[in-house]
């Protein structure tokens, strides 16, 4: 069918005020996008922006997700069905009734269901799940994205996102499901729970057993803001546990609003985002400003150096976690302790952890594949999982969850900050001193934004033109192209490719797989930060050129 028959198919059986906003639209390119194809489920789940029609975020296409995952949970894990799938949300437009209205789907099949009885953040959720001895999870999030979007995230049974080699399986179930009209809403209502109080709890408990100063902090004067999200109080709790008492809120972000009225985006990448947190934090002379996404699973940071505050980059917060968490876990390490780190994630952390004897595994781009390695390494004496990170501002050290968790990191950031105080040091003089023993690194990300059908054609035929055309053509100092679509050292099969230049530094390209965008990471070392920052410029300024960004 068109995209005009299939809206003209909606407007048949959709809800009054669905078809209201259907025909109040006037703009045919508007139409084409809602309805040009299914919102894609894709190795993670739903994402996208809000609204009618078959490719947007709406109660129709959870519906149809959910009767997805329903039949998929009955068909190839039906003696587990029983235990049942645990649900989250965030503070995000509908986040609440979407949850409700998954619940609803499940439990019509006979699937039972606990549900959270207020917003909390994701890594909650993947704790839960194995809290609970759950067959599944979901949370209803999108993260960092803008306020026009929402999401649907899969958890297997050990907490982990779904990744490909089962989300492809879930995702033919999905592609099966032929009418949304038909799909129960009612029925079992007795199946569904309500998660309390004591799951939090547990949860809180089992961040701060990951607690490296055990509640001996030196005083630190710390502005948390979460960003109108679902962090607020967890991070509270768990920072009130781990000894710090001066926490100082954003009190304009410290409340849910869907809307994130204070700032253009909730991401911790953006230092947009900090702004008002670290207005406050040279307000009252603050150490350390930490600001979580919506869902709690990422976080960003600002020192005060004297006389203004810098912003970590999401790679340089990972090597600091590195280098402190094996340092103060010395004594703790095997042979078989590993640190796991994305394909695009800088080598720095890297770095620090062969030095210190640790082995380094990298997966490809998400956590998802770092929560597989950890459950991999349950039954594998060979590896031992101590951290795990993304240049994208997300870290989990410990196993309570497996998934990026901005509330152990949160704490870990604090402490970290604390025990260097104590000497007389900020976070940015211990990574100067990493970046005089291992070299200098400059990390950076250039991410593009284009949206609907044409943009996603455009960003295809960036990829074939970066596989095509002759590396040397394309970049001075290469030294090997690698294409992830290929399948490299066993990884799965990615949309990638990484120009590796003779001196170890890279550049790779992906399409994101959440949002409409390309992105081009960037690691460079160099011997000194003017001559890696000059470079980093000449190669931005190549690829943009070549890919007419």
């Amino acid at each position: 069918m068109s995209y005009l028959d299939v809206y003209h198919n909606w407007l048949t059986w959709v809800d009054d005020e669905t078809r209201d906003e259907l025909t109040s639209l006037r703009n045919l390119k508007e139409i084409e996008d809602r309805f040009y194809r299914d919102l894609a489920f894709g190795t993670g789940g739903l994402r996208g922006i809000m609204g009618a029609g078959s490719n947007r975020m709406n109660k129709y296409t959870i519906r149809k997700a959910t009767k997805g995952l329903v039949d998929f949970l009955h068909e190839e894990y039906a003696d587990k069905v029983r235990q049942g799938v645990v649900i989250a949300y965030d503070s995000r437009m509908n986040s609440a009734e979407f949850a409700l209205e998954t619940a609803h789907v499940l439990c019509s099949y006979g699937i039972p269901v606990k549900l959270f009885q207020e917003l909390e953040p994701t890594p909650l959720l993947s704790f839960a799940v194995k809290y609970l001895h759950a067959i599944a999870g979901i949370v209803i999030t999108a993260s960092h994205n803008p306020k026009e979007y929402n999401g649907y995230k899969v958890y297997d049974q050990y907490g982990d996102q779904i990744v490909p080699r089962i989300a492809n399986v879930l995702i033919q179930y999905v592609n099966a499901v032929a009418n949304i009209a038909d799909i129960h809403v009612d029925g079992n209502e007795d199946l569904l729970s309500y998660v309390g109080e004591d799951i939090v709890e547990a949860f809180v408990s089992a961040v701060h057993t990951q607690s490296v100063l055990h509640g001996d902090v030196f005083p630190l004067k710390i502005v948390y803001t979460p960003l109108h999200g679902a962090g607020n109080k967890p991070i509270r709790r768990v920072l009130d546990k781990a000894g710090f008492t001066d926490v100082s809120i954003v009190k304009e972000q410290e409340l849910p609003d869907g809307k994130f009225s204070t700032v253009k985006s909730p991401n911790p990448e953006e230092h947009s985002a900090l702004a008002m947190g670290l207005e406050l934090g040279k307000h009252i002379k603050a150490d350390i400003v930490i600001g979580t996404d919506p869902d709690s699973d990422r976080i960003g940071v600002g020192v005060n150096t004297g006389n203004q505050f810098s912003l970590l980059t999401g790679n340089q917060i990972g090597a600091l976690l590195v280098h402190f968490v094996l340092t103060m876990r010395a004594n703790m390490l095997t042979p078989a302790s590993t640190l796991i780190k994305t394909v695009v994630t800088g080598e720095l952390g890297a770095d620090i952890a062969r030095a210190n004897g640790v082995q380094v595994v990298e997966t490809l781009t998400g956590f998802k594949y770092i929560g597989e390695k950890i459950t991999q390494y349950m039954h594998d004496p060979g590896h031992e999982f101590v951290m795990g990170y993304e240049e994208s501002y997300g870290y989990l050290v410990g196993t309570h969850a497996q998934d990026k968790d901005a509330v152990v990191t949160a704490m870990l950031i604090c402490e970290m900050a604390s025990y260097y105080k104590k000497q007389g040091k900020t976070l940015i003089m211990v990574l100067n001193t990493l970046y005089a023993e291992y070299g200098y690194y400059c990390d950076a990300l250039s991410s593009y934004t284009l949206k609907g059908k044409d943009g996603a054609e455009q960003i295809q035929y960036m990829m074939q033109t970066l596989r095509n055309e002759k590396s040397i053509d394309l970049l001075p100092d290469i030294g090997e192209l690698v294409d992830y679509d290929q399948g490299v050292n066993g990884l799965p099969c990615e949309n990638m490719v990484k120009f590796v230049l003779k001196d170890k530094s890279w550049i790779a390209v992906r399409p994101s797989g959440t949002e409409p965008k390309i992105k081009i990471y960037y690691s460079i070392k160099d011997t000194s930060c003017d001559h890696a920052i000059q470079r980093l410029k000449n190669y931005q300024v190549i690829l943009k050129s070549k890919l007419n960004l």
